[in-house]
């Protein structure tokens, strides 16, 4: 199985997991030359950065190609591309914005995937949003879900690759936390009616029994540790992982 992990800009490079492929988060408010220095720092360090490019915090296509720019000379060669916040901040209001501009030619590029919906779109304009980013795409990365149902359902119909987002290990009351800011429904609701006991709330969970039900459909995942670094890092080498 391949796994890949997401930093954002104050993580320690020093204590990344053995993982190869790792995704920078470019946070509303980050400024993208600091995201392409951080990708260049990871691949000075053995490390395949990928860094998140949101239509949404770019302001305009000199912009963006400046950010391609640094990446590349950093040795940059996988992006995610993303809508990412929900108010733009210049002429960009879609990822399929950005990967028209042409400017990833040559580089491995993932979309994001919505199992489980989002709070910002309607399913009807995720759908047709996913068919027309696919032709520029090489992979899928999904939002994190802690529900297999709306996952394996989502896998199915896709014919592009899928990693799948799963969070390192996290009190069920911190997944819950998550689960309201992102929208994550489903999860929220699976979470929900798995709760039998208040001390529920304090145990860690893990992601293995949603990694068992999966790898029959998929090889890859995608990990969301909300800062849980050391815990995901103990979690991947418990099992063998890293």
């Amino acid at each position: 199985m391949n796994f890949s992990i997401e930093i954002t800009m104050k993580t320690d490079l020093s204590e990344l997991p053995k993982v190869k492929d790792v995704y920078i988060t470019m946070l509303p408010g980050n400024d993208y030359r600091q995201v392409a220095n951080k990708a260049s720092e990871l691949v000075k360090s053995g490390f395949n950065p990928v860094p998140h490019f949101p239509a949404r915090s770019i302001k305009n296509k000199a912009e963006l190609k400046d950010y391609v720019s640094r990446c590349k000379d950093g040795g940059v060669k996988q992006a995610l591309i993303i809508g990412g916040s929900a108010q733009p901040i210049g002429d960009f209001h879609c990822s399929l914005q950005l990967l028209e501009t042409k400017l990833f030619e040559g580089w491995k590029i993932g979309i994001a995937g919505h199992p489980d919906g989002s709070p910002d779109i309607s399913d009807q304009d995720l759908e047709k949003a996913m068919i027309d980013k696919k032709p520029y795409a090489d992979y899928i990365v999904t939002q994190w879900l802690l529900d297999y149902n709306p996952i394996a359902k989502f896998i199915s119909k896709q014919t592009l690759p899928v990693h799948v987002g799963i969070t390192g290990p996290l009190k069920i009351s911190s997944l819950l936390k998550f689960a309201n800011i992102v929208g994550a429904k489903n999860s929220i609701n699976f979470l929900k009616s798995n709760v039998t006991k208040a001390v529920d709330l304090l145990k860690p969970k893990d992601p293995n029994e949603m990694i068992e039900k999966l790898k029959g459909s998929t090889e890859n995942f995608h990990i969301y540790t909300f800062g849980g670094l050391k815990e995901t890092n103990k979690w991947l080498t418990e099992n063998n992982y890293a």
